[in-house]
């Protein structure tokens, strides 16, 4: 596969500086039961990558040390990490929400059956991808009969109470499937919810609107079909100041299967660790310009993060660009 690494390191993106952490968001692993063109993780049904338990517990630690309240749990398939329910029930127990990003097909799988009544159990938000609210388009992006296992997996979870329950949020993700930046979030979930209740009777909370970044197999794509160029300059000509003030990474660390920290997924992805280094041995404080090429969770419980300089690259203009990108869908 293609890399576009070496093209996004030099950038002229602005320089943007961490506030306080509210999110932690956590890669349980690769390891999923689909492959999906849009994946910018590559995942797949033979990864490996698992974060085990001394990991989680660390990340539990630091929950406890900084009073975070969101834990966003990804991965791959995050519910195949075989931690997974023991990482919800001890979010759960700490008062912390817990987002699920689930591809919804794992709730029909062999062994999961149960999973979706685990979460609604623990209350825990579902964060569905599901590219498009036709059959034809889901499935080119994402395998042969995924769109009408997603839709089997909705009803279950309506069932359940979720997208109705207050208590019990379901939203969906849209990534769009070709190099074009994502329509109008407020219009593309009057759309979602028009088509998906008149077809199926599914209901939901919210539609977030993500742009493809390119990076990972998307990246690569565009490289092969000569696209990279004519992508990011769309990305620059839309890029709009205003969806700076609002970027997740001033809010997010993320944290990779192994436990090593970064400023958000996509510079995970690229292997751009956060960087800092503790002002001296008695102090926590972070202060920029360490030659360390990476931290682990466990060696931040103690540490101060805010201010700190957010490692940037050409890529971030995808976060910017329009009405602006993030986990949580456009920022504007």
């Amino acid at each position: 596969m293609l890399d576009t690494k070496p093209l996004l390191l030099k950038t002229d993106f602005p320089s943007i500086a961490r506030e306080s952490v509210q999110t932690l968001q956590l890669n349980l692993g690769y390891l999923c039961n689909l492959s999906c063109t849009h994946c910018h993780v590559n995942a797949g049904p033979k990864r490996t990558e698992l974060m085990d338990k001394a990991t989680i517990d660390s990340v539990l630690a630091y929950i406890d040390k900084h009073n975070i309240k969101s834990l966003d749990v990804t991965g791959g398939a995050p519910e195949m990490n075989p931690l997974f329910c023991y990482l919800v029930e001890q979010a759960s127990m700490r008062n912390v929400s817990v987002i699920d990003r689930s591809n919804l097909t794992i709730l029909l799988e062999p062994g999961y059956e149960d999973l979706a009544e685990f979460l609604a159990k623990h209350k825990v938000i579902i964060t569905a991808s599901l590219p498009c609210y036709a059959e034809q388009n889901v499935d080119k992006q994402r395998g042969k009969g995924v769109f009408q296992e997603s839709i089997l997996a909705l009803q279950k979870l309506n069932k359940l109470g979720y997208g109705v329950d207050p208590l019990l949020e379901l939203n969906l993700v849209y990534n769009p499937d070709g190099a074009h930046l994502p329509p109008n979030q407020v219009t593309l979930e009057g759309e979602y919810k028009t088509n998906l209740w008149a077809d199926y009777k599914i209901e939901f909370n919210e539609l977030f609107t993500i742009t493809n970044l390119p990076i990972s197999r998307f990246g690569g794509m565009l490289l092969a079909k000569g696209l990279y160029d004519e992508y990011m300059q769309l990305l620059k000509d839309n890029y709009s100041e205003n969806n700076l003030h609002n970027v997740m990474c001033k809010t997010l660390l993320s944290i990779d299967w192994q436990g090593y920290v970064y400023d958000c997924d996509f510079n995970q992805m690229l292997d751009m660790p956060l960087h800092f280094a503790a002002a001296n041995d008695q102090s926590s404080t972070a202060v920029i310009g360490s030659d360390k090429k990476r931290w682990h969770i466990a060696e931040l419980v103690d540490a101060t993060l805010e201010e700190g300089a957010i490692m940037t690259g050409e890529h971030c203009y995808g976060c910017t660009a329009g009405q602006g990108s993030s986990c949580g869908g456009a920022l504007g």
